[in-house]
């Protein structure tokens, strides 16, 4: 006999679930995913939750335990209504993704909810790079930046669910004519803004891992745009240690691997950028968890609920 929790992950780009023991492991067999997207419907994205979740409970061995459901998505988000607004995922504003999800599973189990990045922080702490930690933000940088933030030892949540929006941050200047959208760390550091950028300053490529390449070959323009990014990454890690002296940041996500030295850019400019020299001191190190992650983060929310702020 096993007990589980129900990891569910909504984002921008797929919506996943599976089944995850008390170690952080997952069971086999109990993982499914789904597309997600800009364009999809309301009632396509409530499917592919349904189906995600559905997938998951049926691989339940007959002596096996469900201890309750964690649910982490793309924000922002509302813990007191438990519906989600998903930047990205324009048809869903005010979604009670938490009743869909309970409606699935026996009444007296528990459902929770918290922004995925503020999952994300609570399964470093609990399996990955900031165990141990009592100040730790995990910052994903990838299609988007997220990230979630561990405070004296807790989880923090803040006062509506939303603490650790750390891409919607302004790192710079506003440019001229453009909204505040376009100073913030997600414009200026995730992938597809990096390989956007780059084709502005007349960069040939198409792809992040184009970008890659061209770091490798010297290329002047991909070497700027992924030093950009990084630096962006350890001006947004130098504010946040400021403001709440952290211990580690713990960086994953596709993009963060665009080069070898990606984390070292990044440390350079933490070392470089804080007016406060105890800023100086927090530990940039890379993510301790796989693709898993967010699927992980998820179940944190049940297996580590005692963290939570």
């Amino acid at each position: 006999m096993t007990d589980y929790a129900l990891a569910v992950d909504v984002g921008g780009t797929k919506v996943e679930a599976a089944l995850v023991a008390a170690d952080g492991v997952l069971s086999p067999g109990s993982r499914d995913r789904r597309p997600t997207g800009h364009d999809s419907t309301s009632d396509q994205l409530a499917d592919a939750v349904r189906d995600v979740v559905r997938h998951a409970l049926a691989s339940l061995g007959s002596d096996d335990v469900l201890v309750g459901a964690g649910i982490g998505s793309a924000g922002p988000v509302d813990l007191v209504e438990g519906t989600v607004s998903p930047i990205n995922l324009p048809a869903w504003r005010g979604f009670p993704l938490r009743t869909v999800v309970a409606e699935l599973l026996a009444e007296d189990l528990p459902v929770t909810l918290r922004l995925d990045g503020v999952s994300l922080a609570l399964a470093e702490h609990w399996v990955g790079a900031t165990q141990g930690a009592d100040n730790a933000v995990a910052i994903t940088v990838s299609t988007g930046v997220g990230g979630g933030l561990i405070v004296n030892g807790r989880l923090l949540s803040g006062g509506t669910g939303n603490a650790g929006h750390i891409g919607q941050i302004q790192i710079a200047d506003r440019p001229e004519g453009e909204n505040a959208w376009a100073a913030t760390l997600e414009v200026i550091a995730s992938g597809p803004n990096v390989v956007r950028w780059a084709q502005q300053q007349g960069w040939q490529g198409e792809r992040g891992e184009d970008l890659a390449a061209g770091y490798v070959a010297g290329d002047e323009i991909a070497v700027a745009a992924v030093r950009r990014s990084a630096n962006a990454v350890g001006e947004a890690i130098s504010s946040v240690t400021t403001l709440l002296d952290l211990d580690v940041a713990a960086i994953g996500g596709g993009f963060s691997r665009v080069s070898d030295d990606y984390l070292d850019l990044v440390r350079a400019t933490v070392e470089e950028a804080p007016v406060n020299g105890y800023a100086r001191r927090v530990r940039v190190v890379r993510s301790g968890l796989s693709d898993e992650s967010p699927l992980v983060g998820a179940a944190a929310l049940v297996w580590q609920a005692d963290l939570l702020g």
